[in-house]
């Protein structure tokens, strides 16, 4: 057998043990496909999560993963986890499902033992005055004639537990054009006692939203007549 003939047949093997080795492959990448399944979206925490959080968008991603590694319960939406509340915590790209979502044991309020959901009607925007967000409350006091008399922070880093726009003829739009929101706030006993009083006496109370993760402490601040 000459030099060139023997050449060409190891070309020829070559090329036969290739193709029966990529169709090896390609069967073994096609059952590996049939067991895993196809791609599932999943809903995930973009971080670590505490137990207790209410969800918002921000903190919630979708991850594509084979069905075979998929959670076993119905797969959530986004919109449908946004405002809930996590029963448990969720660690960074965990899947969150409905299982880890706080249900609420007894009917009542969402509130612990000593807290109160107090409801207000306050200046503020619906659009950043929302569930989960964490608010001020300024309240303005009224002087002779129904003159504002100063204003004060009265209270800092409150969790609003719910939120609306007000109804027309219950506090809507002012005449000023500022909107109003029909909120409630989850404080303590004496700061829902406040708030009944200053909703009943003050001249208006407002709600500034906090950026996400803001818990710092301003104290007291106060300002009367003439802005001193």
């Amino acid at each position: 057998m000459t030099r060139r003939r023997r050449a060409v047949l190891l070309l020829g093997l070559a090329l036969v043990l290739g193709a029966l080795a990529a169709s090896d492959v390609a069967r073994r990448e096609a059952g590996l496909r049939a067991q895993l399944g196809p791609p599932v979206a999943v809903v995930v925490a973009r971080a670590t999560l505490p137990a207790g959080r209410r969800l918002r968008a921000g903190d919630l991603a979708l991850r594509h993963v084979p069905r075979r590694y998929a959670p076993a319960e119905r797969p959530a939406l986004p919109e449908e986890l946004v405002g809930q509340r996590l029963a448990v915590p969720v660690s960074r790209h965990s899947a969150i499902t409905p299982s880890l979502i706080d249900v609420g044991g007894p009917p009542g309020a969402p509130v612990r033992a000593g807290e109160r959901a107090a409801d207000i009607v306050a200046v503020g925007s619906p659009a950043v005055v929302m569930p989960g967000a964490r608010v001020d409350v300024l309240v303005t006091r009224e002087g002779e004639g129904g003159s504002p008399a100063g204003a004060e922070l009265a209270l800092e880093d409150v969790e609003v537990l719910a939120a609306a726009a007000a109804p027309a003829g219950g506090g809507g739009p002012r005449e000023d054009g500022a909107a109003r929101v029909a909120a409630t706030l989850r404080v303590s006993v004496r700061q829902a006692v406040y708030l009944a009083a200053a909703q009943a006496f003050a001249r208006e109370l407002r709600l500034l939203a906090r950026a996400p993760g803001d818990r710092r402490r301003t104290g007291t601040v106060s300002v009367g007549e003439g802005l001193r």
